[in-house]
């Protein structure tokens, strides 16, 4: 039997008129609902802040994978063992591999020593008691070295908490994996590569992942992150972020082409948030993209809730450098735009429906919705903003374009943006409040 509730609110008023106190019932009829409400009302904003991405919902435990950090050996300590003799030198091959130029060449001196690097992992690497991690590398010797690569996962104390070996490599570019068990729970653990005999080991895409990951996707996302983020039942999720979209100039803006396919040619790029607080600098901070635009999507999918991707309008952060593309070069950004909505929505026979296919999904992903800029403002805004509507309402109307008015809630900017953006076709309006 269903019960019905009602809930009587009794609002006692203090204003006395001749001594007599007025009291108020409001009754809510809980079972009752008068109107819907969307869905659509409440997301989740992901900010590449904090080790959001890196070192947060992205669960890589190796921090500067591929040695691309300004500083190549940050996150990296050498390791001399048994009174060892050897030598780190970090080679950049940019002409033959541009998207990721340096690997780690690693050179022991005699057969009887053991030289290698040891990695901290985001602030220690948060590891578990009986939970296996899968490692791999990409390595190629020089000369015909019998060289071992042992993996060590050493505690907070320095004790080793879990082990493995690789062996045979040869002198071509190989990925090799393997695997262990960690026998002790730590969140400050760290990684060691040794090197054992002599010869040189030439070390890229340094790589460890715990085996359980969300939807058992290899290499994929924390799964304890993103069942807490499943429990928020989403309507949206807008991706992949705010201020990292725009960039600290153009150059360093989020461009999602880079951000898919195989990860060792995804370029890395320093994050926004890496020099933004003068008095929180995180010169670690750096974006691998192993959580790119693809992995954005399936995040989409699997909670059920509506991507809502952001794209750079040709406008860098104006609390920053404020570069803007010149209105008769912004073609690229508005093409990426076009493309990106192709990507996320084209049939298998289009250039980047077949991509999203070879990718892993071939289905559509059902885009309806597309952010143009962040929290710009000004007539700037304005002249790209126009340039962007006409071109995907004429190509895809049935996208619903969210323009932005500014950072603020209200202010000569806001009020501008929103008088401006009446006389066009934006189908929703983000406003960026920042307030105590």
């Amino acid at each position: 039997m269903k019960k019905i509730f009602i809930i009587n609110i009794i609002i006692l008023c203090t204003i006395s008129i001749n001594n007599a106190q007025d009291s108020k019932t409001i009754s809510i009829l809980a079972n009752k609902p008068y109107s819907k409400i969307e869905p659509t009302m409440w997301g989740i904003f992901f900010e590449d802040i904090n080790f959001a991405a890196d070192g947060g919902l992205y669960a890589e435990l190796v921090k500067n994978k591929s040695f691309e950090f300004y500083q190549p050996l940050m996150g990296w300590k050498e390791l001399k063992l048994k009174n060892s003799n050897g030598n780190v030198l970090i080679i950049n091959r940019d002409i033959e591999n541009p998207n990721n130029p340096r690997f780690a060449s690693i050179t022991s001196n005699c057969d009887t020593c053991a030289f290698g690097l040891s990695n901290e992992g985001f602030r220690g690497m948060g590891v578990f008691k009986d939970m296996t991690y899968d490692f791999s590398v990409l390595a190629m010797t020089e000369g015909d070295a019998a060289i071992v690569m042992k993996i060590e996962l050493i505690n907070s104390s320095g004790e080793k908490i879990g082990e493995s070996y690789i062996k045979g490599f040869t002198n071509k570019w190989k990925k090799y994996n393997t695997s262990f068990v960690s026998s002790q729970t730590d969140a400050k653990a760290k990684l060691n590569i040794i090197i054992e005999g002599k010869g040189t080991l030439n070390i890229d895409m340094v790589s460890l992942f715990p085996r359980v990951t969300w939807k058992g996707r290899p290499n994929g996302l924390r799964k304890d992150l993103v069942e807490m983020l499943a429990g928020l039942k989403p309507g949206f999720i807008r991706f992949p972020g705010g201020c990292i979209v725009e960039g600290h100039e153009l150059a360093t803006r989020y461009q999602w082409k880079k951000t898919i396919g195989n990860i060792e040619d995804r370029k890395l790029i320093i994050n926004r948030w890496n020099t933004e607080m003068r008095n929180r600098q995180t010169p670690d901070y750096f974006q691998s993209y192993g959580l790119g635009f693809f992995e954005y999507f399936l995040l989409a999918e699997d909670l059920g809730a509506e991507p809502l991707p952001i794209i750079n309008c040709g406008m860098a952060c104006q609390f920053n450098t404020a570069e803007v593309a010149p209105i008769d070069q912004l073609e690229p950004y508005i093409q990426d735009a076009l493309d990106l909505i192709e990507f996320a929505n084209g049939n298998i026979e289009t250039k980047w429906g077949k991509i999203r296919a070879e990718l892993g999904h071939p289905a559509p992903f059902n885009l309806k919705f597309i952010g143009i800029g962040n929290e710009q403002w000004g007539k700037q805004y304005i002249d790209r903003y126009i340039l962007f509507e006409k071109r995907i309402k004429s190509q895809y109307p049935e996208i619903k374009i969210v323009s932005t008015s500014g950072p603020s809630p209200d202010g000569d900017r806001f009020n501008f943006l929103w008088s401006e953006l009446k006389k066009f076709s934006p189908d929703l309006i983000d406003e960026h409040y920042y307030k105590n």
